[in-house]
């Protein structure tokens, strides 16, 4: 089928469409559950705008912990439920929507007790099996293993020798989450969505009591639209309280925001050929195999202080390597560290104190006519929390309105690329670029990786690495700017690619070079590309100081040293 770009033209033909003429639904919300409705609504035959305050994923949806995955923890906790859905969507990315951007990935399970843990924690990898393939969506993945100590010791050499009496081996799925949700994005786009970045709504029009659309500031280009829908999709995540205050009702739930701190470690070390996973005191702790890094993650506490730069500070740093440390046989240090990033979960609250008892069911309500509120869940039943919200919306509409169809939408750039992978050596030959690289682009951008080919083919100079950051090619950077709706260079740096937290200088040392690459798409002179430079820097700066700080206050007001490229001006938090 055919792509869509959003480029600086598409986003400005959407603003004006949108404003043009009443739309079905409007989602406000630009990450993983707000691309996923905007998909749902279109794929039903709706009329549909998608709006983001800021840029596509640059909240939760670009901070997790990569992972698509059932949650063998809530196994524990006996939501059965929450583990069969999450289960299924795992197959269903697997296998058919995003075969491109979800891979396999295996995880070791240390067992420190002999005889009854191997009993308890098998029979759980065991039933999490099952589960998978009694909903038919398990079958691309292995089966779990049992691992004596010395098997263990060979999987994963890096584990100290008394850190374990055996081990189990059981598997995930991981994706590029920021990626994800810009191909979502573009892939409701091509169906005929209407979306814009960088578009704030500021306030919700209303005729009575019924809200009847919303007034959206362009932040990059200033003015205000009015945007009339007869339906609007609240998927603003943590910024949940905030968007329901703005109708001047009270909210039926709050969401409270949990943060979870990740390190970015080189693969070198780390000796382990498989992801790890160990049970701290208050929930699990991932090591997370990341091409040529490892993540390692996370942490789980509440906070409370600015939710578009949650920071991590040196206490969140220090917690997770001393858990991590306590397995390894050659500890990590400071030093070892090449990128940290917080994010922050939004958990229903009301249900206990402690975030990470708080529930990752997700709800969905209709508090006045004209607005649906989705919150909660958890990145893998995105699709799941899309659908809820769309259904929501359609009883509020005069229409007969399809089923949902996104279980069987392959997201642009699935269909064909087995076949090109397949055909990756032949590909190689065809543009001068060795396997490797075709690879790497192939399980970036599926079959949309024939658009950067003809990048490369156009320029040569396009095929070559980034300097200070060889893992991506230069025409990545001008495609991210031209199809993926990257506006500035942090969009690039830190969401379209993983610089920011693959490279000891976070990115520092190309960004000049990503700067120069994105000007002629976006139109910046040379006084243009040296701000984007120095914000570039500066936020790098805040963000190391940051994590220098003892606590979240001073991690909080660290991190804050560095302003936004584009302030949203206006009253209330920065919220889509």
């Amino acid at each position: 089928m055919r792509t869509a770009a959003l480029g600086p033209e598409q986003r400005a033909e959407s603003l004006a469409a949108m404003a043009e003429r009443e739309l079905d639904v409007l989602v406000v919300g630009g990450g993983v559950v707000g691309a996923g409705t905007a998909l749902d609504a279109v794929t039903r035959g709706l009329s549909t705008g998608l709006v983001e305050a800021r840029d596509w994923a640059s909240g939760t949806s670009s901070r997790s912990s990569k992972l698509i995955h059932g949650g063998l923890r809530y196994l524990e906790m006996l939501d059965f439920s929450l583990v069969r859905e999450a289960l299924k969507e795992r197959g269903l990315l697997l296998e058919r929507l995003a075969p491109h951007l979800v891979k396999p990935v295996p995880f070791l399970y240390p067992l420190r007790h002999k005889g009854w843990e191997r009993l308890y924690a098998g029979s759980g990898v065991a039933l999490y099996d099952a589960m998978s393939m009694a909903r038919g969506h398990g079958r691309g993945l292995p089966a779990h293993r049992h691992l004596s100590r010395r098997h263990a010791l060979r999987v994963a050499p890096a584990l100290r020798k008394d850190a374990l009496v055996g081990a189990l081996q059981y598997y995930d799925a991981q994706m590029d989450d920021a990626r994800f949700v810009t191909t979502l994005v573009r892939t409701a786009v091509s169906y005929g969505a209407k979306a814009a970045n960088r578009a704030r709504v500021t306030g919700f029009l209303r005729e009575g009591e019924r809200v009847v659309g919303a007034r959206v500031q362009d932040v990059e280009a200033g003015g205000e639209y009015e945007i009339h829908a007869r339906q609007i999709v609240n998927a603003t995540g943590v910024w949940t309280d905030d968007t329901q205050a703005m109708v001047g009702e009270r909210g039926q739930f709050h969401v409270r925001a949990s943060k979870g701190i990740h390190l970015v470690v080189p693969k070198d070390r780390i000796h382990s050929t498989t992801g790890l996973i160990l049970r701290t005191e208050k929930s699990v702790l991932f090591v997370i195999p990341w091409g040529r890094h490892w993540i390692i993650g996370t942490t789980d506490t509440d906070w409370s202080l600015d939710k578009a730069h949650p920071a991590a500070s040196s206490a969140d740093i220090d917690y997770l390597l001393e858990h991590l440390n306590s397995v390894l046989a050659v500890p990590l240090t400071r030093d070892d560290v090449e990128g940290v990033y917080a994010g922050l979960r939004p958990l229903l609250a009301g249900e206990s104190d402690a975030t990470s008892k708080l529930s990752r069911e997700h709800t969905v309500v209709h508090p006045v006519p004209g607005l649906v509120v989705v919150a909660g869940g958890k990145y893998t039943t995105y699709r799941v929390m899309a659908k809820d919200a769309v259904d929501e919306a359609v009883h509020g509409l005069d229409l007969r309105v399809a089923e949902c169809v996104t279980e069987d939408v392959p997201l642009l750039g699935a269909e064909g690329y087995r076949a090109l992978w397949n055909a990756r050596a032949r590909i190689a030959a065809r543009t001068g670029l060795h396997v490797v690289r075709v690879e790497h682009l192939l399980n970036r951008y599926g079959s949309m990786a024939e658009e950067l080919f003809a990048l490369v083919g156009g320029d040569s100079s396009l095929g070559e690495p980034l300097t200070g950051a060889d893992d991506y090619l230069r025409a990545e950077i001008v495609y991210a700017a031209s199809h993926e709706g990257a506006r500035h260079l942090d969009d690039v740096l830190t969401r379209r690619t993983r610089i920011s937290m693959e490279t000891f200088d976070r990115g520092t040392r190309c960004a000049r070079e990503a700067a120069g690459l994105m000007a002629p798409v976006l139109g910046w002179d040379e006084d243009r590309i040296e701000r984007e430079v120095q914000h570039y820097d500066k936020r790098v700066e805040a963000e190391r100081e940051s994590q220098r700080q003892p606590d979240d206050l001073t991690a909080d007001a660290a991190r804050l040293g560095a302003p936004d490229i584009v302030p949203l001006q206006g009253p209330g938090a920065p919220w889509a």
